[in-house]
Parts: C-alpha cells; sequence; structure tokens
C-alpha cells in the first residue's frame, strides 16, 4: 500500500505515493513531555489523562486498562505508536463521555427538549411518497420519541389510514402504524413515547381509533381521563409508557381535503436548493429583516393542528377518544397574547410553523420562553418544505420549545444539529434544558447580548479512513482525493460561526494541523459542527464526512472523533484527531 495507481488514459498512469498515518508533532511532543526513555508509565499516563484530557477522577487502573488495550506496549509502558494508537484508533478515546442518561429527569416534561419527528410514516417527499411504518420504526431505533401521524378515513369510510391529505402519498393503515410503534417503541430509550394525533375523522371513526390505541398499547397507555393537566408528568414517572397528543377535534369536514389539493401546486413550486448534503443552515441573525417579506406568504400556511373552536369542538368528540388524550393541544381565540397565556391550573401544547414562530419571536421572545417553563410548544416545517428539508433548530430550543418537529427521512445539515442534540443524555431523547431557561424571576431574553462565558479552541491535527470505506476513485478518477475540514458552532446568532482549513491536495491522509477560536457566550445551546469534503475544481465539491457534538458534553482533551455519512449513520473507518480545551 506504499504506491497507488490511477489510469488517466488508454496508456498512461499516474503513480502517487499513499501517505502513512503518523503522529502529529503536538502528540509527539505530549509524548515527549509524559514519558521517560521513550516509554509512557502507568503514572505517566495518568498524569496526562488528569492533566490534558481533564479526566480529573482518572486513576492508575485507567491508565493500566488503557495500556493493556494496546497491542503496541513494552513491559515499561506505551511507546510513541502505542501512545497514538490509544488516541487515534479504536473505540476507547470518543469525543463525547459515554455515561448514559445522567441529566435530572424527575423534571415535568416541559423542562425537557424532546427528540420529535414531523409526519414520521413519510419515506420522502411530502407530496408522492408512500406512507409506511418503516420511517416510524427507524426514528423509534434511533431514539426519536415524538411520533405524528395524520389519521384519515380510508376509502370505503369504515377504517383510519395514516397519509398526509390532500397529496399523492399511498396510505398506510394505522393499525399497523401503532402496532410498530409498541414493538419499537423503547428499543432504543425506555422513556415515554408521544403520539401526536392530527385528526381528520368523524365521531364513529374516532371512537374505532379509541379502540385500536386501547387494545394495542393496553396498560402501557398514560391515560390521566379528559381534564386537563395540572402539570406535566416527569419523564422518570413515565417510563415506559405511550402518551397520546392531540387537539379536542372539530367536526370532520370533507371540503377540507379539497382545500388542501389547491396548496397543493403552491407547494410544488417552492423547490428546493439543497445541495447534495443539505445546503448551509439558516442564519438566525437574518430572521429579523426577512420576517416582514415572509408575512403574505405565511398567511396560507397549513396550521397543523391547533386551531379551537372551543367548546363546539367538544360536543362532536367521541367520549371513549376524548378520555385518550393526555397532552391536549389548541390554540385559544385571540392574538398572540391569548395563545401564550400561561394558566396556572392547565398546562397544553401549542404548535407553531417555523415561520410563525421567527415573526412571534420578534416580538414575543421572552414571553415565548415564560410559556416554555409550563406548557409544551411544538415547532413544525412550514407547509412549501415539498422534498422534506427541515429548518434551523436553534430558533425553537433558544426560546424553550420542548418539541421541536423535524422531518426525519430525509438528510442535510439540519438534521445533523438534530441527531447532534439528542447524542446528549446518553441519548435517550429527553434533554434537560438549560437552567437560564427555566428560571421564572428573570425570564431569558433571546435577543439580549450576552458576555462570552468560554471559548472552545479546537485543533484539527488529521484525518484517517477514507481509503478504507471508499472506493479509490470515489473523489477522483485521476488522483487521490483534495480534502479539507469545516469546523464551526451552531447556537444563538452571537455564537453561530464556520470556519474551514486548507485544502490538501492528493492525500488520502490529510494532516492539516489547525487550530481555531470560538467565543460562546451560550455554551449551553452550542453545538460543535464538523464536515469533511473533498475539493473538485470543476464541479460541486464531494462530501467526506460529518458529525455534530453537543458543546455540553464535549470532553476536553486529544479525541477521535469518528465521522458520518449524510443520514447520519457511522462510517466504519474514518474519523479525525482533534483535541478541544476551555480557554
Amino acid at each position: 500500500m506504499s504506491k497507488q495507481t490511477y489510469r488517466v488514459c488508454f496508456c498512461f498512469r499516474r503513480r502517487f505515493r499513499l501517505a502513512v498515518s503518523e503522529a502529529p508533532e503536538d502528540i509527539k511532543k505530549l509524548f515527549d513531555q509524559y514519558s521517560e526513555n521513550g516509554f509512557m508509565s502507568v503514572d505517566g499516563l495518568q498524569r496526562f489523562l488528569v492533566e490534558v484530557q481533564k479526566e480529573e477522577k482518572a486513576t492508575r487502573e485507567d491508565a493500566q486498562k488503557i495500556i493493556d488495550s494496546v497491542k503496541h506496549f513494552h513491559r515499561k509502558g506505551l511507546n510513541l505508536e502505542g501512545f497514538f494508537k490509544y488516541l487515534f484508533f479504536g473505540d476507547i478515546n470518543p469525543p463525547l463521555a459515554s455515561h448514559g442518561v445522567h441529566h435530572d429527569m424527575s423534571a415535568p416534561l416541559s423542562h425537557y427538549f424532546i427528540y420529535t419527528g414531523h409526519n414520521s410514516y413519510l419515506t420522502g417527499n411530502q407530496l408522492s411518497s408512500d406512507c409506511s411504518d418503516v420511517p416510524i420504526i427507524n426514528a423509534l431505533k434511533r431514539g426519536v420519541r415524538v411520533i405524528e401521524l395524520d389519521i384519515w378515513p380510508n376509502s370505503t369510510k369504515d377504517n383510519v389510514d395514516v397519509l398526509h391529505g390532500g397529496t399523492l402519498t399511498t396510505p398506510v393503515e394505522l393499525i399497523k402504524c401503532l402496532r410498530s410503534i409498541k414493538e419499537y417503541a423503547f428499543v432504543a430509550s425506555e422513556y415515554p413515547v408521544v403520539i401526536t394525533l392530527e385528526d381528520h375523522l368523524t365521531p364513529d371513526l374516532q371512537a374505532k381509533v379509541a379502540e385500536m390505541v386501547t387494545q394495542t398499547f393496553g396498560d402501557i397507555l398514560f391515560s390521566p381521563g379528559p381534564e386537563c393537566l395540572k402539570e406535566f408528568p416527569s419523564p422518570d414517572s413515565l417510563k415506559k409508557r405511550i402518551i397520546i397528543s392531540t387537539k379536542p377535534p372539530k367536526e370532520y369536514l370533507e371540503a377540507k381535503e379539497a382545500k388542501d389539493k389547491e396548496n397543493v401546486t403552491e407547494r410544488a413550486k417552492a423547490g428546493s436548493d439543497e445541495e447534495a448534503w443539505g445546503k448551509e443552515v439558516p442564519d438566525l441573525k437574518s430572521l429579523k429583516s426577512s420576517r416582514i417579506t415572509d408575512d403574505k406568504n405565511d398567511s396560507d400556511e397549513k396550521d397543523d393542528d391547533d386551531t379551537d373552536d372551543g367548546e363546539k369542538s367538544q360536543h362532536n368528540l367521541a367520549p371513549e377518544y376524548k378520555r385518550l388524550i393526555a397532552i391536549h393541544a389548541g390554540k385559544p381565540k385571540g392574538g398572540l397574547d391569548e395563545c401564550l397565556a400561561v394558566d396556572p391550573d392547565k398546562v397544553r401544547r401549542l404548535s407553531m410553523s417555523e415561520q410563525q414562530l421567527e415573526k412571534a419571536a420578534v416580538t414575543h421572545g421572552k414571553q415565548i420562553v415564560r410559556f416554555t417553563q409550563r406548557n409544551i410548544l411544538r415547532v413544525y416545517p412550514k407547509g412549501i418544505r415539498v422534498d422534506s428539508s427541515n429548518y434551523n433548530p436553534l430558533i425553537g430550543w433558544m426560546h424553550g420549545a420542548q418539541m421541536v418537529a423535524f422531518n426525519m427521512q430525509g438528510y442535510g445539515r439540519s438534521l445533523w444539529l438534530m441527531h447532534g442534540m439528542f447524542k446528549s443524555n446518553g441519548g435517550c431523547g429527553y434533554v434537560k434544558k438549560p437552567d437560564f431557561l427555566l428560571k421564572s424571576d428573570e425570564v431569558f431574553d433571546p435577543k439580549a447580548r450576552l458576555p462570552v462565558k468560554t471559548t472552545l479552541r479546537v485543533t484539527v491535527y488529521m484525518g484517517e479512513g477514507w481509503y478504507y470505506d471508499f472506493k479509490h476513485t470515489h473523489f477522483d478518477a485521476y488522483s487521490p482525493p483534495d480534502f479539507y475540514a469545516r469546523v464551526g458552532i451552531a447556537g444563538v446568532p452571537a455564537d453561530s460561526v464556520m470556519k474551514k482549513t486548507k485544502t490538501l491536495e492528493d492525500n488520502w491522509v490529510p494532516s492539516w494541523d489547525e487550530v481555531f477560536e470560538f467565543p460562546l457566550t451560550v455554551p449551553e445551546l452550542a453545538i460543535l459542527r464538523i464536515e469533511v469534503h473533498e475539493y473538485d475544481m470543476s464541479e460541486k465539491d464531494d462530501f467526506g464526512g460529518q458529525t455534530c457534538l453537543p458543546i455540553s458534553e464535549l470532553r476536553s482533551g486529544v479525541r477521535a472523533v469518528s465521522l458520518n455519512n449524510q443520514k447520519g449513520d457511522k462510517y466504519s473507518s474514518v474519523k479525525l484527531l482533534m483535541r478541544f480545551e476551555f480557554i
């Protein structure tokens, strides 16, 4: 593997020397600092773990386990090759701590960000893809805790289907989706699964749904009764329970289907400018100025589930169906002030489209934060996202929105951020909101300019693994790849930025050795974005891997960072060697 040949034409070949992974200079200096006579002893490795890796509780036993796990060691300890192997190769030096669920899980549900899906049954775009239980299963396996189902009468009006109404999507039976949810709900996490229903049914079919839900879930169904809860229960108290959330629905109107069909053409015109790996995450700094021009477009927005006709809607509701609803959704009559009013005697769920939230945030930012301290806010993609793309989730999280609903079946930079956020807290699908979003005496102002709390220094040393995970002509038919890395922060507007390394030509093992610094005003909400691309002079740059890491759980020190493909699945070999320091 010392040389590699590329065919340029029938009679001519180009030969390139293949680089071998070698410890960067910084790593050699660290090894020299903590070793003696070419070997790092147990005591030297323990000091390295405490002083550089910031693992204050590391013991001699921990150091000995690392030495035992590495083949390249002598009875005196690790040599440089063994030390480099521990840092970069294998799975014993990840960038995130692996200590499982560690947040306080005894607070009300409204105190958590919850991993939330949108139109969870769709296999592809919003207009013509198949409806299936497969994307629901995939979402649950990834740890998603909120599944959305649109329920409609079937063609003969005697049963219930799940489909995206007013489109060409092919339906799937509701019972099939419910059975799959029961089977896979707690594979990835034991914490509760919420099923949000967008209901377009007549009372007799609502009764049928109540029977299906009750028979399918039995004792694991959480049913507090027809009255609204005064406070949401905690995730701890709802382990391995299924929760139903919907609004007390209006009368079923067949005319609604015709109205939705009129919007299909409007949505189809929107199109998408997403690149192969997803367009850049929208910059929240530009949202304020763009909201005014969007008012006209947003007036036609489909309001997912929250128009509420008050008491009239209750009369058309099957009583057994009403008893199933644990989290009541509804939008009170009136403007934003009424919508965001906090009732001390009951809690509820409110839904807003991404555009509605962006506009509301301009004038009612602190009120939204106050509302989400007791109540649940669900944010969903605007209707013109027919390609199942997503938006910047930080607009929801920085205002305390618990259910930032995403299309999970696609991929793209926004979805990578969602994956990154919910790596927190052991990947259980519930992440405790930062304390500043929960303070009732001093409500957080998302628009306020805040001082820098900490600065993250990131060193990008090198990358490895593409040679093993990709065909040798995948990036370039005539030469080895030309890789560069992009590193940055997704967070509140003041913290969000992306930077890039230089491009290294014709190298399967790029060694960038570049340092970047990121001042953070709200590190609690910040996510570290890491991408690798291959520069292409004549076409769009090729995708080489990505990952997003929550800053709140990032481990200091030199770490091996595994990269994922576009869909968020980990590559077998591709990884970066990086260093993280909080200064």
